[in-house]
């Protein structure tokens, strides 16, 4: 791997022109000595600083500001590191910038602090990557559960099941040591009843994975239904902004368009949809694929019906949504719209007839009387979408995972525990049943960033790509 800790980097750590301040960022050998090249305290130097210590200077005919100093191993990185507030005016960043790449630092990639952080021993990659999660997080749910892997809650757990697989894999790399004395160090029975309790942890953890990823990147609701129902009108008033075209052309949805709305402390994620039809036109029809897709993918539907259509119309329409999520175990939303045109008695038949055609085909669902127009029973639905989802709320106080590719990597572990298993049971040789526990423990080594193995460079870089600059 390609040393890193030869060079000095320096990025802004927060968004010039947001605040009153913003702060710059310098890591490596040579931060002190070319922070001093740039900034001029009133006495002394950072150079003769001690760590955890902040200093009053000026960087010439530019800016006042305050120098922090923190000094290796104690700092963030790792490394020699100093924090510069400045007064938060984009020219005054980036001139300061300019004067420190001068000196002798360079511009940072995105996420290196973080990787330097990891390739020092400061964290483990599954914490290095929860930083992204903690910054971006939006929501009480998504930050508690961000903070826990930060903090290394996740990286405990996998801990423990990296150190129960490697015990095994010993047993079993002893057993090939002394293959010619024909010596049997691991108990087949006990060694099968450890690779079942592992994999059932291993198996928890992937299965979390459902529940961490809606906490961090919100519930998917799949708006559906007939053309003309008013599904863009919902998903406008929902949204409160004109995200959706409106139109009486039927067929004006061709595409899904995503919007996020923050209820009760969590985040749903609205996809309005192309309107179920017959339809000779090809890209509308590529529109309803979608949408067909959209509907798997949800985790909650709000099927919408006109409630001005003939009794038939609206019944069929009705079948048609609940033909496409029968069976599916998500929760359904059953939503008369337009209910602002008709009389109570109108509403109070519809509402009826929706229940008996719910009930006869063994679908459970929400019935919601509302008009997007009006925004008339729109609160209602936004309760009983959070009464729905509202245990997400406390699953955070267990071991979430919310990242894709760590559930890849658990799925991958489950894989090969399940050929373990199967291998232990069928009675195959001692080297193939250690080569299956190996890829076990290379999937887990992926998650905490040990024994990467071939090409480490370019996990780290896919890895730490998408964390912002000076991060």
């Amino acid at each position: 791997m390609k040393n890193l800790f030869q060079d000095t980097i320096v990025a802004p750590a927060t968004i010039p022109g947001t605040g009153a301040i913003s702060i710059i960022r310098v890591s490596g050998p040579k931060a002190f000595s070319i922070t001093d090249a740039v900034v001029k305290l009133k006495s002394g130097t950072i150079s003769a600083a001690d760590g955890y210590t902040i200093h009053y200077g000026d960087i010439p005919r530019l800016d006042t500001v305050l120098v922090s100093v923190f000094r290796a191993p104690h700092s963030y990185t790792g490394e020699d590191s100093v924090e510069i507030s400045t007064h938060a005016s984009a020219y005054i960043v980036s001139e300061a910038i300019r004067l420190l790449t001068k000196a002798g630092a360079r511009m940072a990639e995105p996420g290196e602090f973080t990787k330097r952080a990891f390739l020092n021993g400061k964290m483990d990659l599954a914490q290095a990557e929860a930083v992204a999660d903690v910054i971006s997080s939006t929501t009480e749910a998504s930050h508690r559960v961000a903070m826990n892997q930060l903090r290394g809650g996740f990286s405990k757990e996998l801990e423990g099941l990296r150190a129960e697989l490697l015990e095994m894999a010993s047993l079993l790399e002893l057993e090939l040591d002394f293959s010619e004395e024909d010596i049997e160090f691991a108990d087949r029975e006990k060694l099968t009843g450890l690779v079942d309790g592992t994999l059932k942890h291993v198996e928890k953890l992937a299965a979390s994975f459902r529940q961490g990823n809606m906490i961090k990147n919100g519930i998917p609701v799949a708006i559906v239904g007939a053309v003309n129902a008013g599904k863009s009108s919902l998903l406008n008033a929902l949204v409160g902004e004109d995200r959706a075209i409106v139109s009486a052309i039927k067929g004006t949805t061709r595409d899904t368009i995503e919007e996020t709305l923050q209820i009760g402390g969590l985040t749903f994620r609205f996809i309005d949809t192309a309107g179920i039809r017959e339809s000779e036109d090809q890209i509308e029809k590529i529109g309803i694929e979608r949408t067909f897709k959209k509907i798997s993918e949800a985790e909650v539907i709000l099927g919408v019906l006109d409630c001005t259509l003939p009794v038939a119309e609206f019944e069929e329409d009705l079948r048609l949504i609940l033909g496409k999520t029968e069976g599916s175990g998500k929760s359904l939303f059953v939503i008369l719209n337009k209910a602002d045109k008709l009389s109570e008695n109108d509403i109070n038949n519809f509402v009826t007839l929706a229940n008996k055609v719910v009930i006869s085909t063994d679908n459970k669902a929400v019935i919601i009387t509302l008009s997007a127009k009006t925004g008339s029973g729109l609160e209602e639905l936004k309760s009983a979408l959070f009464a729905s989802q509202k245990e997400l709320l406390t699953a955070e106080s267990g071991t979430l995972v919310t990242n894709l590719r760590h559930y890849e990597a658990l799925t991958a572990s489950a894989v090969s525990l399940r050929r373990t298993a199967e291998a232990l049971q069928s009675g195959i040789p001692t080297d193939l049943v250690a080569e299956d526990l190996r890829a076990a423990i290379a999937s887990v080594n992926l998650i905490l960033g040990k024994d990467l193995g071939l090409s480490p460079e370019s996990v780290l870089h896919n890895i730490f790509a998408n964390h912002c600059i000076g991060k």
